[in-house]
Formats: C-alpha cells, structure tokens, sequence
C-alpha cells in the first residue's frame, strides 16, 4: 500500500502499514489509541472531538491507506469514537450506505441519479451528496524483465487492456519506446474483478483519450475483451509484482508498496508524464464543480495535455447525506469529516502517494461538511 520516494517513501509507508494493523484492534475496541508520530500528535491538537461509540464507513480500496493513517491521527484525539473504516470497493461501500448499514461511503466515482434518488430513503428529508477528499494518480504498473523504463499512450493501452496488442515487442510499443530491449514477451492484463471506482475513472480516461482503441463505455465494472481479473488493488499490484509480461492499473501507493516500475505517458505533451503526486495535483486542479448545492461532484480532465499534468486521476468522494443523517452518528461524522478536509488532514496525505485537494475545492468541502445536519 506505499511506498516510491526511494528509502525515505518505504520507510514512511512501511510506519502506515503498520498503522493498519493497529486499526484493527482499534475497531474491535482496543484502548490503545496512542499516536507516538510527532505529527500526528500535533494534527490530533488541532482536532474538535464530537460524537462518541461505534462510527463505520466502508468502500473504496484506493482511500483504504488514507483512511488508516486519519483514523489514526484521529483516535488519538478522540479516544471516545472508534471508527472502522472497511475497504470493499466503491460499489460495495454504496450500496451498505443506502442499505443504511454505514454513517458514511468512499467512492472513486461520483453517485450516479438513481443512486441519488434511492438514498432519500435513508436520507430523510434529504439525499446523498459527494463530498470530494482524496486526490490522486492511477499507476499503470508493469514487470517486464530487462525493461525499467516504459512510456505509453492512450491508444496502445486501449488496445493492451483490449486484447488487441498481445506481445511487449509490438511494433505500437516499439515506437515510443525505441532505447528499451523489449522482449518478445505475452502481455498479461490484470483487471479489477470487483465494481470499482478505479476501473470506472481508468476506462474513463481511456474513453476519453483514445475513443477509438477504447470502444466501451466507462464504469465500475470491466467491460474489455480478455485479460485476467484479482480483486482489489491489492490483488492486481500483486499480479504485476509476482507475474512476469503482467501489467494493470491501481494507485500509486499500491505501485510504491510494492516497489512496482510504472509507466510515463505520451499525453501530447511536450515530454512523457510520470505518475507523480505532483503531475496528478496539476491534472486535478484543471477539474470543474458540475455538483449542484452541497453536492460536489468534479469533471475531471481526463484527455488533459498540459505539460507535467498526469491524466489518469481519481478522486475520492466521502458520501454522506447532506440532511437526515442518523442522530447517533451525525456529531462524529461531522467532527471525523471536518478533520479529513482540514489543512492538517490534506497534507498528511502527500508521502502517501495522494494529491491533497486544490484549495478552491477543499474550501467548499468545509462548507458542505459544516452543513450536513
């Protein structure tokens, strides 16, 4: 789940790995909510307690690293709330929300109208809304041996996670790459088996960017032609680790874990972008607001080809009900949501491998979070 600024970058991931285990623990009960980190202690100074018991929340793998170090940060502060927070994928952790089983949902993808409309059964007077707080870039990871080095595009990935390129010495992939020694290799494309936002947000991009390569329409589940399937981002970062000619997309705190080689991509920019935080940052700034009210679902700029901006990007939506959330849960979701979008909470995310929220978003997620009632 983390790791690629070198040493530095394992060692902190190493320190968040370690944080999930505890989390456990903390969910089941345990009273050691200690946080020995100095930043942490000095986050959790910052943060205003409200609510106490039992606070769950489930969905999205790709917020689960994020998810452990807040909720570590936060435990230390209050000691009087244990949140569990289960990573069973954007699909899963809607329908537990509108199935009123969970306080609030992680999502890679903003809720779809009728998701909307069934959630005023839970919602009274009121309805789900998408409140955007993780940033980040989609790794395209791949274990080639002899090769360190790959750049692709949008039209030769298509027809990878199409089926349609077979080897990794396919003259398509020859061209932009003509210092590497390519071997004369099966390609082995590992999708998500699970409905996952990342899918939804990586086939976005592909439809997007090379509409003709990609002929399927975007979404959580996988529509392409072939390929083989794991489950989770876990599962899929550790095909590529373990399989040689494997190739798959997740985020990049499951490619730096792992130490997984990703690909630069040919955008039309100047030169190939790396999946980098900071390339990410630049593609998610370019997003635009297309939620109404409270509700802040982004376009994102999927086809983006500013120089520096890495376009294959999610963003993670915590979903909560903008009014009518449960009385017993209302006062921790708001005070943990607060926390989360707080200056503290988006910079604690950036040696995770996650892009902090632009300002102008981060600011209107405050408001909306303030609001929920």
């Amino acid at each position: 789940m983390k790791l690629q600024r070198k040493n530095r970058l394992r060692a902190i991931t190493a320190g968040a790995l370690a944080v999930s285990g505890v989390l456990v623990l903390t969910a089941c009960g345990s009273d050691d909510n200690s946080d020995s980190g100095g930043g942490g202690s000095k986050a959790a100074s910052n943060i205003k307690c409200d609510g106490k018991g039992q606070l769950l929340a489930s969905g999205s793998s790709a917020q689960k690293n994020a998810m452990d170090l807040w909720i570590k940060t936060y435990g230390a502060a209050c000691k009087d709330t244990k949140l569990n927070y289960k990573a069973t994928g954007s699909g899963a952790g809607i329908q537990e929300f509108l199935q009123g089983k969970t306080a609030f949902a992680g999502s890679d993808s903003a809720l779809k109208p009728e998701e909307v409309k069934s959630s005023e059964q839970i919602c009274k007077g009121g309805k789900a809304i998408d409140l955007p707080m993780v940033g980040g870039p989609i790794a395209v990871g791949f274990n080639v041996p002899g090769v360190d080095k790959l750049t692709l595009n949008a039209d030769v990935l298509g027809k990878i996670f199409n089926s349609e390129i077979k080897k990794w010495d396919d003259p398509a992939i020859k061209a932009l790459n003509k210092d590497a020694n390519l071997p004369s290799l099966k390609i082995q494309a590992f999708h998500r088996s699970d409905e996952s936002g990342t899918t939804d947000n990586f086939t976005k991009y592909l439809k997007a960017a090379a509409p003709k390569a990609w002929p399927h329409e975007p979404g959580k589940a996988w529509e392409g032609e072939g390929g083989q399937s794991a489950d989770g981002s876990s599962g899929v970062s550790s095909q590529v680790k373990q399989v040689s000619g494997a190739i798959s997309y997740f985020e990049l705190s499951y490619a730096t874990a792992n130490s997984i080689k990703t690909v630069d991509l040919d955008t039309g920019a100047s030169a190939p972008v790396q999946a980098t935080v900071e390339n990410a940052s630049k593609a998610i700034s370019e997003a635009k607001v297309k939620g109404t009210g409270s509700d802040l679902a982004l376009d994102l700029a999927y086809d983006t080809k500013a120089d520096g901006a890495y376009p294959i990007t999610l963003v993670t939506y915590e979903i909560a009900c903008d009014k009518g959330n449960k009385a017993s849960t209302l006062a921790a979701t708001k005070s943990f949501l607060t926390y989360v979008a707080s200056e503290d909470g988006q910079t604690s995310l950036k040696e995770l491998g996650y892009a902090p929220l632009p300002t102008e978003i981060a600011n209107k997620v405050r408001e909306s979070v303030k609001s929920l009632s």
